[in-house]
């Protein structure tokens, strides 16, 4: 139950954020986040139960970085939810087709890890950003995110958004009429599959789900001990996402972090029961999104600045390991480095997004510096 509530209260803000980025009215937000909670609660109370280890499911959060970077696309909403679904769609084939989960590793390591800190950089500014437009909430938000996080810091997103909460119903605007229901629903939008938004959306949330969320997943997974078989994982998971996507859920996956929570000690001394608390974890998550209409009319009576900074604040420790990622090996820095700026630019072309041409520059001149290194001196 830790788990789950410090998941949601950590990125809510993120995910609705994102999905207010990309089109999505209030009662499409709120249906989207209730739809990635309920799906991800399904999926991991099933793989939980089938396979006896602690898989916990999690949103994409990312991916929902992503929506925000990638901003509203010329068909709206419904080709954004058209996105979602290709989303789940390659993550489905990913579990299916084990030479496209292959190439998807293929892809270099410093170039995946900095066309993601090009993806959240821009939010990651955005406590700066508070603290010069809107200095009094701003500034006990950004106070207890530093204290918490000294002694407890998983604790330290959730105990600013605490916060931050009184602080917005103190000094913000009364909601607004027709928004989103106390009453939790989701809302239907149909799918719209714009070619354009497909490449610049629905790829790139694709290539960040499968590289900042399933891959590190697993990796956690096995630090403890566990290596539950991969296919099923990611079938499951994109068929989840599928399903939610008309819903307006961008996509669910494994989790990182709440899976260390429920994968390790803490969750108990046998490890072969910790599947308990990952099971406990989605159900904690499913019931959390019931609140998904309130978190939504909070999100809207706050200054979008002050909901940008509690964002970014739970994305600096994704910023970190992205940057951690990219610059790790000296021969592929050149080529993260160019990632880096193509992707933080934010300027797409041909209709087609910054993260999708970020990924294809790094990636091209990472093959250019392959081909021109010296081949090695043959030994006398």
């Amino acid at each position: 139950m830790v788990a789950a509530l410090v998941g949601f209260a950590s990125t809510f803000a993120v995910v609705l954020t994102g999905l207010r980025a990309v089109g999505a009215d209030q009662r499409q937000a709120a249906s989207g986040l209730l739809a990635v909670c309920l799906a991800g609660a399904v999926v991991a109370v099933v793989l939980g139960l089938r396979h006896r280890v602690p898989i916990s499911i999690a949103w994409s959060t990312p991916g929902a970085a992503l929506l925000i970077a990638a901003g509203a696309p010329p068909g709206g909403f419904p080709a954004a939810v058209g996105a979602f679904l290709l989303c789940g769609a390659l993550i489905v084939l990913a579990g299916l087709v084990p030479v496209l989960g292959r190439l998807i590793s293929a892809i270099p390591a410093p170039v995946a890890g900095a066309m993601l800190a090009g993806v959240l950089l821009p939010l990651c500014l955005a406590p700066v950003r508070a603290l010069a437009e809107v200095p009094a909430p701003a500034a006990p938000v950004i106070g207890v995110w530093l204290l918490v996080g000294r002694f407890a810091t998983p604790w330290a997103v959730p105990a600013a958004l605490a916060v931050a909460v009184p602080l917005v119903l103190l000094t913000g605007p009364a909601p607004a009429a027709g928004g989103a229901d106390a009453a939790p629903a989701l809302v239907w939008t149909t799918p719209v599959l714009d070619p354009a938004t497909l490449v610049s959306v629905g790829l790139p949330l694709f290539l960040v789900t499968m590289a900042a969320q399933n891959v590190p997943g697993m990796a956690v997974l096995a630090q403890f001990g566990y290596h539950p078989p991969l296919r099923p994982v990611l079938v499951a998971t994109g068929l989840a996402t599928m399903a939610g996507a008309p819903a307006g859920g961008h996509a669910v996956n494994l989790a990182a972090i709440s899976a260390a929570l429920s994968a390790g000690p803490d969750a108990g001394p046998d490890p072969s029961r910790r599947w308990l608390a990952s099971v406990t974890n989605g159900i904690g998550l499913g019931l959390l999104g019931l609140a998904a209409g309130p978190a939504t009319a909070l999100l809207l009576a706050s200054p979008p600045v002050l909901v940008e900074a509690v964002a970014g604040l739970a994305l600096l420790g994704a910023l970190g390991g992205a940057i951690t990622s990219a610059t790790a090996e000296p021969d592929g820095r050149e080529a993260a480095v160019v990632t880096f700026v193509v992707t933080a630019a934010g300027v797409g072309f041909l209709g087609v997004g910054a993260a999708f041409w970020g990924l294809l520059a790094g990636t091209v001149l990472t093959l250019l510096n392959r081909r021109r290194k010296p081949a090695a001196a043959p030994r006398a």
